[in-house]
């Protein structure tokens, strides 16, 4: 038996902890494992190498993925399914795992109708696959955008400015929420509601009456003000038809100068929320995941992702798991409720 490993998209907190469990439980049986450099880039052009016990000894602790990773679709490019199909019959692959989010998993989906053996795991700090109570890489993004929010506030407090802190969130805010509930935050923005400009300036005016010459706003990158549309970074789009967004934060705070004559500054989070070591939880978590991935491959299970339910790993079908899992209502309030 022979299993191949990609990880696709964003890398994020925990990858290199799945891969090292994987491995190990797949020699641990006596199967071959090979690492597919830069998600499915890697099976369109070939780029591997094997993996045992001694090449993930010492990965556990390490953040981003040893694999590399890209945004590549392969039914974007011309032949692309079937050269993936062609490789992984070459390469004598027998199942693989793909370690993604929506994207990474809904290529794999497609290519199952192709012959393709696989396993997912639910890997995005977005938090935004469903079937699973929380995806892997999102404990470690909070943590950190929750570390960094807590120096920027100090400054904030200092200068008795607003501070407008920009994170990631394409489509769902849970970063963004958790972030700004942990944080204390007065205006927490997330791609789920649109708000009005003008009552994020009336919450800042209104503390400002109070005496309170601070606020926080933590605004998820893609969050929608009133009728105008997400901020985005330049026209290109990726493979698999997402825009480049960013700028909200820069948006918000020259407005909230203008119209309230208090001084934002806006502080762009970005990539590094999602860079460096993961957290305790989230290397915990896809060990787990790694395992459990291995175990369904020995039963023959395939088009399923390993996911966490009420804290146990749990087999689900991956075409569920692709529906977009957005911030309940319950959460947004709470978000909303502590000025």
């Amino acid at each position: 038996m022979k299993i191949g490993i990609l990880s696709g998209g964003g890398d994020c907190g925990g990858i290199n902890p799945l891969i090292r469990a994987a491995v190990r439980r797949a020699n641990d049986y006596g199967y071959q494992v090979v690492g597919i450099k830069r998600g499915w880039a890697g099976l369109m052009e070939p780029d591997t190498v094997s993996l045992d016990y001694d090449s993930v000894a010492d990965i556990v602790s390490m953040g981003g993925t040893i694999l590399l990773t890209s945004r590549t679709n392969p039914f974007k490019k011309e032949g692309g399914p079937e050269k993936v199909m062609e490789n992984v019959k070459k390469l004598g692959i027998d199942w693989l795992i793909a370690i993604g989010g929506e994207d990474t998993q809904g290529v794999a989906h497609r290519l199952a109708s192709r012959g393709l053996r696989f396993i997912g795991a639910p890997k995005t700090m977005d938090n935004d696959l469903s079937e699973t109570d929380v995806t892997f890489g999102f404990d470690s993004a909070v943590n950190v955008a929750v570390e960094a929010i807590d120096r920027i506030k100090t400054t904030g407090e200092s200068h008795e400015r607003v501070m407008v802190v920009e994170v990631m969130g394409r489509d769902s805010g849970w970063v963004a929420a958790h972030a700004g509930i942990a944080c204390g935050a007065h205006v927490v923005l997330t791609p789920e509601v649109t708000v009005d400009l003008d009552s994020v300036c009336r919450t800042i005016e209104a503390r400002r009456k109070a005496g309170k010459k601070f606020s926080l706003v933590v605004a998820a990158e893609g969050a929608r003000l009133g009728n105008l549309s997400q901020e985005t970074l330049g026209q290109k789009v990726d493979e698999f038809g997402h825009p480049r967004l960013g700028g909200i934060s820069a948006l918000l705070a020259e407005e909230i100068t203008k119209r309230t004559g208090s001084e934002a500054r806006e502080v762009v989070l970005g990539h590094m929320i999602r860079g460096g070591p993961p957290s305790a939880f989230d290397r915990v978590y896809a060990t787990r995941l790694g395992v459990a991935a291995v175990e369904l491959i020995k039963e023959g299970k395939t088009d399923l992702m390993v996911a966490l339910r009420g804290g146990s790993i749990v087999p689900v079908p991956v075409e569920m798991a692709l529906k977009s899992k957005t911030v309940d209502g319950e959460l947004l309030r709470i978000a909303g409720g502590f000025p």
